[in-house]
């Protein structure tokens, strides 16, 4: 395995729960799904931005790339924790195909602090 893909992390897969109006919504508590992912590279992507006029808030963003010849079961709806942080998936996520199947994934994240 390559250095570049030497980080690890858990995919935490909401479960779905309802709310006292009877709307299905995701529940990352104690009844989520906690996958183990390995073999994965997590930087800083597009920098980071805050919004100082309701409450301070900073959002940070991150790009995942999957080592070759992984195909992690990430999906839009996970979160990733990470190296000591909690970051959404946002949007889709990447699949690199190539003619012997899928290559690697990429995921757009982001960390709201």
């Amino acid at each position: 395995m390559s250095a570049l893909y030497e980080q690890s992390g858990v995919i935490v897969r909401p479960a779905a729960s309802t709310d006292r109006y009877g709307n299905k919504k995701p529940d990352y508590g104690d009844t989520a799904d906690r996958i183990p992912i390995d073999q994965i590279n997590v930087q800083p992507a597009g920098g980071s931005s805050e919004d100082t006029d309701d409450k301070q808030i900073a959002v940070s963003r991150y790009l995942l790339v999957s080592a070759p010849g992984t195909m992690p079961d990430l999906r839009a709806t996970d979160r990733l924790e990470v190296d000591g942080m909690t970051l959404e998936v946002t949007g889709k996520v990447g699949r690199w195909p190539v003619p012997a199947g899928v290559r690697h994934i990429e995921a757009q994240l982001k960390e709201v602090t």
